[in-house]
């Protein structure tokens, strides 16, 4: 799907009601360490409900992705503002009361700043990205601000129960085309190691400017812009104390779903 068009009159999100009772408590900005909210091997598994909303998530970080209970779309966080990315290629708002059953947030402090100052298309940008930072071990919040070519994006589409698997989820995600257009890419460089507890390598979600369509990013090419690079060796993860998560079937050996689900 080719989308050419602005935004105009998006429907408000219904929000979530609230029954509250859980708390997280790490104080990430005092850390400065990533929070994630559990782990990827359980979205794969299809544990889509989450306790934490992202009223508490924000005590935890002001940018960062992640995704919405039920699998209601992408998440993308930046400059403190959280964006629900829909499966029509919309974004809004999203409201404290809404719950997560996974994301990645921390409080972003630029440490490396790049321009780009030719056309880049993924593989290329990811691999200028590989000799920027200091090591394949750590973690990196990655921000990059630019005049997009185009950008590739897919977006789940809210589930029901019983749950599929993210694997056949992604088997039915709707694609979009954008181009010509400026926008954000906000998402994380994890080692190769820590496939499963989150996405090896690269995890980037788009948003545009006017900040009102976007979605998980699958491909693009970059004509000029910047990247925004902050690098962790903490990470907290709060892993989930409900029935779904603690009887799931969570495999040792998930890269290669992984790596289907995530594109």
């Amino acid at each position: 799907m080719e989308m050419h068009t602005s935004c105009t009159g998006f429907k408000k999100n219904i929000a979530a009601h609230y029954a509250g009772g859980h708390k997280i408590h790490t104080d990430t900005r005092k850390a400065h360490e990533l929070y994630q909210t559990s782990i990827m091997s359980a979205l794969i598994e299809g544990v889509y409900e989450g306790e934490v909303t992202f009223g508490e998530l924000k005590e935890h970080g002001d940018f960062g992705i992640g995704t919405f209970n039920d699998l209601d779309g992408e998440m993308l966080a930046a400059d403190g503002k959280f964006y629900q990315l829909r499966s029509d290629g919309t974004a809004a708002l999203v409201k404290d009361e809404q719950k997560t059953p996974f994301a990645v947030v921390t409080f972003f402090t630029a440490q490396t700043v790049h321009e780009i100052n030719s056309p880049m298309d993924k593989a290329g940008l990811e691999e200028l990205l590989d000799t920027l930072v200091p090591s394949a071990n750590l973690f990196y919040a990655i921000r990059i601000e630019g005049d997009f070519e185009r950008v590739d994006t897919r977006t789940v589409s809210i589930q029901q129960k019983p749950f599929k698997s993210l694997t056949a989820v992604a088997d039915e995600q709707t694609t979009f085309h954008f181009v010509s257009l400026q926008g954000t890419m906000v998402g994380f460089r994890s080692p190769d190691y820590a496939q499963g507890l989150t996405v090896a390598g690269y995890h980037l979600h788009f948003i545009d400017s006017k900040r009102c369509r976007g979605g998980h990013v699958l491909d693009f090419v970059v004509n000029k812009g910047s990247i925004s690079i902050d690098t962790f060796s903490a990470v907290h993860i709060e892993l989930p104390e409900t029935p779904d998560f603690e009887q799931a079937r969570m495999s040792a050996d998930n890269s290669g779903a992984i790596k289907k689900a995530e594109g």
